[in-house]
């Protein structure tokens, strides 16, 4: 431990490093406060880039808007009633009401607050419990890593609980997509068609870009009003808002453990940490009525969890490899592009790129409380941009930042194609995701099962004989039992067991 957080000082402290993770939260601001982009599409559009840098520099700025844009999505909660992002959508039960009220400022004041202090306590269990994960999966052979990486195959039945069966159909897309290109083992050509260009595969970038920021591009144009303009006040948050968070730090720990653990879990994500959050604070509360109306311990418990969340998710995604949600999966992606392989062996290889990595999310929390707090005027001020000036300038990024990677125009064409694809997934329900997930574990899994066979002569049972991985696999028959409840089970089951709860407060 002592040696990852030294060698990640040197890392680290550089001025381009440390400008860089300032960046990357500013700009993440600016992405979660818009409606419909989010830090996932933010972490997308600027990969791209940061392929170009040192490892600590590039991804410190990719985290770096993945803290930021988690945050800012509560503004335009705030301000519109419109969460900028899906983890916001808990901050606006009370921080809208508290807007009405005309204590704007202080309910934007407190997420900031909130989410930064949270963010910091996730960190501290990212820095913790990543290196121990990672020391022992040390241990693990090729049936272990093949095990962990299909866990990470059936969080995607968790992501797509709403559609299962479609979830699954979209990540066996993108475990095609993952396939195409030159056999890592024999050297033979898959799915290329004796097409040139798809020797080396299908470019990630290209990829993310159209699935997510084309497509949501399409979906915006498709909406309308791109003419529109809110009308919002400018202000500047209170200091006060501090104070505010530090007499309910009962309330922030309580929602920072829960963020960390339901962010450690693959596939769960900030959504459902901020809600139960929102719900545990609410039957805990001396006034739970008062919920909905504007109280300041709505608003630390959203945006404590979906913050902490961040640091929970990047547990086993560095440790193990597992993606904890979409967001993650991209990262592990540009660690990929960065020539880094994520799990165990990055700590074992490059500790001082993960205590970089760590002093990057330690940093991050820490530029947005500053940043957040003093820029909050223009920050505000963005909202008023019309869609008809901000989707143009996307399109343009997400052109060039494509081009950029290999100066191909296929790519840029691929861009094009997976936008169509993902616009009619998303019209049709399918969850896009999966297909990132698969996309992004399939180089992962496929050598892992290529080399358990290997070594066992062509046997399968290599994956029984060995504990650790059989205790995995069973792990992961429970876990896809799990996800096969119907969801109005999920549902009535979650309303009693938070019934009991508020029951068990108020006794």
């Amino acid at each position: 431990m002592q040696g990852i957080l030294s060698g990640g000082l040197e890392t680290f402290l550089g001025l381009q490093q440390i400008l860089l993770v300032g960046l990357g939260v500013f700009m993440g601001i600016i992405i979660g406060v818009l409606p419909g982009i989010g830090p996932l599409l933010g972490v997308i559009l600027f990969t791209s880039i940061v392929i170009h840098l040192p490892p600590v520099a590039g991804m410190g700025l990719l985290i770096g808007i993945y803290v930021g844009g988690s945050c800012g999505g509560a503004i335009s909660a705030v301000l519109l009633r419109i969460p900028g992002t899906p983890i916001a959508a808990a901050t606006l039960l009370d921080g809208y009401p508290m807007a009405k009220k005309g204590k704007a400022p202080e309910a934007v004041g407190l997420a900031i607050s909130a989410s930064s202090m949270g963010g910091l306590l996730g960190g501290v269990a990212l820095v913790f419990v990543s290196p121990l994960l990672a020391e022992i999966a040390l241990k693990f052979g090729p049936p272990e890593y093949f095990a962990l990486t299909v866990t990470g195959m059936i969080a995607i039945s968790v992501v797509a609980r709403e559609s299962t069966i479609k979830g699954l159909i979209s990540a066996c897309l993108g475990l095609i997509i993952a396939s195409i290109g030159t056999d890592p083992f024999t050297g033979y050509d898959r799915f290329t068609f004796g097409y040139g260009n798809l020797m080396g595969g299908i470019r990630l970038v290209a990829l993310l870009v159209g699935l997510f920021a084309i497509s949501e591009m399409f979906i915006q144009i498709e909406q309308g009003g791109l003419n529109v303009k809110p009308d919002i006040k400018v202000f500047r948050p209170p200091l006060s808002t501090v104070l505010t968070v530090l007499r309910n730090m009962g309330n922030l720990l309580r929602a920072s453990f829960i963020g960390t653990f339901i962010g450690s879990l693959p596939g769960t994500g900030g959504v459902a940490s901020s809600f139960i959050s929102y719900a545990m604070a609410k039957a805990s509360s001396k006034e739970p009525e008062e919920f909905g109306t504007g109280r300041p311990e709505g608003i630390i418990a959203s945006e404590g969890a979906n913050n902490a969340c961040c640091g929970g998710a990047l547990i086993p995604s560095l440790a193990l490899a597992i993606p904890g949600d979409p967001i993650t999966a991209v990262l592990l992606g540009a660690l990929m592009l960065l020539g880094l392989l994520p799990g165990p062996e990055l700590f074992k290889q490059y500790p001082d790129v993960v205590g970089g990595l760590f002093l990057a999310y330690i940093a991050s929390n820490l530029f947005l409380f500053v940043l957040g707090l003093l820029f909050t005027p223009l920050f505000v001020s963005i909202l008023k941009i019309r869609k008809n000036r901000l989707i143009p300038m996307i399109i343009l990024l997400s052109i060039v930042g494509t081009f950029a990677v290999q100066a191909s125009v296929f790519d840029v064409w691929s861009m094009w194609f997976f936008g169509l694809v993902g616009y009619v997934m998303r019209k049709r329900g399918f969850p896009l995701a999966p297909l990132v997930i698969a996309r992004v574990l399939g180089p992962i899994l496929e050598p892992a099962f290529r080399r358990s066979l290997i070594l066992s002569g062509g046997s399968f049972s290599i994956f029984v004989s060995r504990p650790i991985a059989f205790i995995i696999l069973i792990f992961n028959v429970i876990l896809l039992a799990w996800t096969s409840v119907p969801p109005d089970k999920m549902r009535r089951a979650r309303t009693a067991f938070l019934r009991l709860i508020s029951k068990r407060s108020y006794s």
